[in-house]
C-alpha cells in the first residue's frame, strides 16, 4: 500500500514538474511581445518628444516680401503633393508656378542681410524648378529634383517662414539609403519620393514655426 502511496506522490510530482516546465517555455515569448510592445511605445513617444522646433532667423521681413515668399512655398508644397500623387504633369505645372513667383520675388524689398541669404539660394531654386517643370513625363528626374529643391527652400522657410507652420521630414530609403528631405504643411508624414509605393515612409524631424 506504502508503496501504491509513493507511486502515486511520484507521478504526481512528475506531472507538476512537467507542466511547469512548460509554462516557462512560454513565458519567454509572452516577454517578448510585452517587450516588443513596450519598446515599440517608448520609440513612439520618444519620436514624438525629439521633434525639435525652429523658430525663423528674421522677425522683421516687409509684409509684400513675406507675401511673395510665401507664393514660392506654397508652390514648392504644390509640387510636393504632386510628388504623393505620383502626378508628374501636375508636378510640372506647379513647378512652372513655383518659377513665375521668383520671377515676380521683389528683392528690393528686403535688408541687406535678408537679401545675402535669399540671393545664395536663387540659383538653386530656378534651375531645380526648371528641371521638374521641363520633365512632366519623367518623374524619377523630377524627384532628384525635389530633393535639391527641398534643401534649398528649407533654407528659405527656415530664415523668412512661410505663413503657417511647416514639418521638415526625412525618408531614409531615397537615394539608395542615402536619404532625403522634404517639408510639409501637414504633421501625417506622406512620401513625395516614393508615392503610393511607400505613402508613409519617414519621420518629422523638426517643426517650423
Amino acid at each position: 500500500m506504502k508503496k501504491v502511496f509513493f507511486y502515486v506522490i511520484a507521478i504526481i510530482a512528475i506531472t507538476i514538474t512537467a507542466c511547469n516546465n512548460t509554462g516557462n517555455k512560454n513565458e519567454p515569448v509572452k516577454h517578448d511581445m510585452d517587450t516588443m510592445k513596450d519598446s515599440t511605445s517608448h520609440a513612439m513617444a520618444t519620436d514624438e518628444k525629439d521633434v525639435k522646433t525652429v523658430a525663423i532667423t528674421f522677425s522683421g521681413v516687409d509684409t509684400k516680401a513675406a507675401a511673395g515668399i510665401n507664393k514660392i512655398v506654397d508652390h514648392y508644397l504644390q509640387i510636393k503633393n504632386t510628388l504623393v500623387n505620383d502626378n508628374g504633369a501636375e508636378a510640372a505645372n506647379a513647378a512652372k508656378a513655383l518659377e513665375e513667383a521668383l520671377r515676380k520675388m521683389d528683392k528690393s524689398l528686403l535688408t541687406a542681410e535678408q537679401k545675402k541669404l535669399y540671393d545664395a539660394i536663387e540659383d538653386g531654386l530656378k534651375e531645380d524648378a526648371e528641371h521638374i517643370g521641363n520633365n512632366g513625363d519623367k518623374i524619377t528626374h523630377q524627384r532628384e529634383h525635389f530633393s535639391s529643391l527641398s534643401k534649398e527652400v528649407y533654407e528659405l522657410v527656415k530664415a523668412f517662414g512661410a505663413g503657417r507652420i511647416i514639418y521638415h521630414d526625412h525618408c531614409p530609403m531615397y537615394d539608395e539609403n542615402k536619404g532625403a528631405m522634404w517639408l510639409s504643411e501637414l504633421k501625417d508624414v506622406k512620401n513625395p519620393y516614393y508615392g503610393a509605393e511607400m505613402l508613409t515612409c519617414g519621420t518629422v524631424e523638426e517643426v517650423i514655426k
